[in-house]
Order: C-alpha cells, then sequence, then structure tokens
C-alpha cells in the first residue's frame, strides 16, 4: 500500500514539474520575442540618432560657412576636419587598390 502511495505521489510531482516546464517554456518563448522585437527598435533608434547627429553636423557646418556666428576659425576647424576624412577615404581605397 505505501508502494502506491510513494506511485501515486511521484505521478502528482512528476506532471506537476512537467506542467511547470510547459509554463516556463511558453513564458521563454514570449520574452524572446518580446527581445527580438525591442532589439530591432532599438537599432532602427540608433539608425534614427546617427542619422539626426549627421543632420545636425551638416547644418552646424552651414551655419558656421554662412557665417551666421561670425565664428571663422570653427569653419576652418570643421573643414580641416573634413578634409582628413576624406584622406582617410582616399587613403582606405588606395590600400584596398594595391591588396588586390
Amino acid at each position: 500500500m505505501a508502494e502506491k502511495d510513494i506511485i501515486k505521489l511521484l505521478r502528482v510531482e512528476v506532471e506537476r514539474l512537467i506542467a511547470d516546464h510547459e509554463r516556463v517554456s511558453r513564458e521563454c518563448r514570449e520574452l524572446t520575442k518580446e527581445r527580438d522585437k525591442l532589439l530591432g527598435e532599438k537599432h532602427r533608434l540608433e539608425e534614427r540618432v546617427r542619422e539626426q547627429d549627421t543632420r545636425i553636423k551638416s547644418l552646424e557646418l552651414a551655419e558656421v560657412l554662412r557665417g551666421g556666428d561670425g565664428n571663422v576659425e570653427r569653419a576652418k576647424a570643421r573643414v580641416n576636419s573634413l578634409l582628413r576624412e576624406v584622406d582617410k577615404c582616399i587613403a582606405l581605397i588606395k590600400q584596398e587598390q594595391d591588396n588586390r
């Protein structure tokens, strides 16, 4: 008789564990979907921030070059920065061509 009670208790415990496993697995799938959705949104927002930063820099440069704030040194520094960036791009292109 005691063995039957132990078997019944074990069966109940196993069924509870299986139910818990299914519930946790479902929750894990839902959380994974939510995480993926949030990661996609994060990447979209990061791209938007980069675009806005680029736009702000362009507008600031246009304002400086227009003479809006009267700071010629700032305009020269920005133009020099852009020229250095162009030089880096040219060097990378030449390096890529030499590697071929």
